[in-house]
């Protein structure tokens, strides 16, 4: 696995482990085995979900909506969600006992305000970059390994965004855990299948 192959560990953040603000169910059972697979990669990346106060992803942001409702964006659909991992607020920050020394690098996305970013790869405009792609090929890595929260929307984006753009792309979903919003585990699950991502438990 070392040298070509990437561990992106995807917004292992307080906000979305137990008593966040978007506390994914069982969020903090991933944080051991993503500690002790980091050893097994040549290169480690963590992502940080990084919004500000205003994001149009908020449903504190729009009159009258509920989190979890879904709106139309410039960009298509967007669910509303609670205001979540904040700029340099405690839930914005990694799980303290997540080892961030590995880390060669750490990708904040979500900062611009009117565009929501759940792919470590490109906003969900689906075509302006993070600038990982680019960081990836320079270090002439051809793979990428996937964990973290949630793996129905972050985690699944970067991985059919990968996938897209010529990557192999793996899965762990044991090292994973979902939102299942109305389905979404189920559903992503399939698209990622079929976009040729390997899912491994």
């Amino acid at each position: 696995m070392q040298g070509q192959n990437a561990l992106i560990v995807i917004d292992v953040q307080n906000d979305f482990c137990s008593g966040g603000a978007l506390a994914v169910p069982d969020g903090d059972g991933v944080i051991g085995r993503i500690n002790g697979l980091m050893e097994d990669f040549g290169t480690v990346i963590l992502t940080q979900d990084w919004h500000p106060a205003t994001h149009r992803s908020f449903a504190s942001q729009h009159p009258g909506a509920a989190a979890y409702d879904l709106t139309e964006m410039p960009y298509g659909p967007q669910v509303l969600w609670p205001d979540h991992c904040v700029q340099g607020t405690p839930g914005a920050a990694f799980h303290p006992d997540l080892r961030t020394d590995p880390a060669h690098l750490i990708l904040r996305k979500g900062f611009r305000a009117g565009i929501d970013s759940y792919s470590a790869f490109f906003e969900n405009d689906r075509t302006t970059p993070t600038g990982l792609e680019g960081y990836l090929r320079s270090r002439g890595i051809t793979g990428v390994t996937l964990v973290g929260l949630a793996f129905d929307f972050c985690v699944a984006y970067s991985a059919l965004d990968a996938a897209r753009l010529g990557f192999d792309v793996r899965v762990l979903e044991g090292a994973c855990r979902a939102i299942d919003l109305d389905g979404s585990a189920a559903a992503q699950r399939a698209a990622m299948q079929n976009a040729g991502v390997l899912l491994e438990a």
